[in-house]
């Protein structure tokens, strides 16, 4: 099993959902870096499950998901080596899995991972289980720590959920969202998102929604043609995360309904013969390569899969039965899952930083 993300700044990730927690190892981060402990705490809390962030949406699991960092920082600084870090799983209910452990639930990876593995851990989906994303988001705020040395900042917020739009009720803030609910970038369209998950939550049945990403301050020239293109990578990054169905670079499918003289980003020079784009349908990545503009993305989430609603499906013994899920699930991956979309971003441009070091300086990474 593929646990390892990155080339140079990398991330491997261990744990399970029902197991004693879950955990990770951060190779590659250049020594003397800042480690804000405190940061990444607050950046597991946007995701811990019962977070005031996710509110209506979220589970009723709750977990402290208190970070605990075993290695690689002194006095607050990284030391080059490895950083390890682990956080303890403390609210598991194994039993509500316990009718489900011969169950293939529709939506979930439970059939995958039988047909690949032959075995797997039912509780709570085992690996597969967005549990698995914490040690993620851990990883990716210390990815952060070392893009803000750079000057380099991620925003992210929800931008739908199901088909209410933020952008249909005011203006979008987007640095602010990381503090309001549900990570709105504005506060008009908190109450409709509320109304409508209390509607869904009555029906028995989950929500999708999209989350939009924006890196600022990214250097030109991150990205490695042919086969390791910047936006290739993100779309990667952002696809390995478990509830994401689709990934939009810039303007992404809107481009196939525009024109060629829509649809380039025109070049001009400033006053100062600096280079400058009047738009950016492309996102900031020409060619698979940063131009020095805001890399725009876009994430699609699907609903989550575990819903109260009667389903059919099958068994292992390959037996027909009706399925009602119960437990504690949420209602919504957003807004939780976007703390982990932050971090699988953090997480590549870093990687692509230290890339293009390397090819300036093969000697010196850090």
């Amino acid at each position: 099993m593929s646990s390892s993300f990155g080339k140079i700044f990398t991330l491997t990730s261990f744990g399970e959902s029902h197991g004693a927690g879950i955990g990770g190892i951060i190779d590659g981060c250049p020594s003397g870096i800042p480690i804000d402990s405190d940061f990444i705490q607050n950046e597991l809390d946007k995701r811990k499950p019962g977070s005031d962030f996710a509110k209506l949406a979220g589970t009723t699991r709750k977990e402290s998901d208190t970070l605990k960092i075993c290695s690689g920082v002194y006095e607050g600084k990284s030391t080059g080596t490895p950083i390890s870090f682990f956080l303890e799983n403390q609210n598991q209910h194994s039993s509500d899995y316990a009718n489900l452990a011969q169950v293939y639930r529709p939506g979930h990876a439970d059939i995958a991972y039988d047909l690949k593995y032959g075995f797997r851990d039912p509780r709570g989906g085992g690996r597969s289980s967005a549990r698995e994303t914490a040690a993620r988001v851990a990883g990716g705020a210390i990815a952060q720590l070392f893009l803000k040395t750079l000057g380099i900042e991620i925003y992210a917020y929800t931008y739908a959920i199901d088909s209410i739009f933020a952008s249909s009720y005011g203006d979008l803030n987007i640095k602010e969202a990381s503090q309001k609910t549900f990570f709105a970038p504005n506060d008009e369209v908190i109450p409709h998102w509320e109304e409508r998950i209390r509607q869904v939550r009555s029906e028995k049945d989950t929500l999708g929604g999209l989350v939009k990403i924006e890196v600022h301050h990214v250097p030109a020239g991150l990205g490695e043609p042919v086969f390791h293109k910047l936006d290739a990578m993100l779309a990667s990054a952002l696809m390995g995360v478990g509830a994401v169905k689709a990934v939009e670079i810039g303007d992404g499918f809107l481009c196939a309904q525009s024109r060629g003289s829509l649809n380039n980003d025109k070049i001009t020079l400033s006053d100062t013969g600096d280079i400058e784009f009047k738009s950016n349908h492309a996102g900031g990545i020409l060619g698979g390569i940063s131009t020095g503009q805001n890399i725009l993305l876009t994430a699609a989430v699907k609903p989550i899969p575990s819903i109260a609603q009667e389903q059919d499906t099958i068994n292992q013994q390959k037996e027909a039965i009706k399925l009602s899920i119960g437990g504690r699930h949420d209602i919504c991956a957003i807004p939780r899952i976007v703390p982990v979309l932050t971090a699988m971003t953090a997480l590549t441009i870093a990687d692509m930083v230290l890339l293009q070091r390397r090819m300036h300086d093969p000697a010196n990474v850090s």
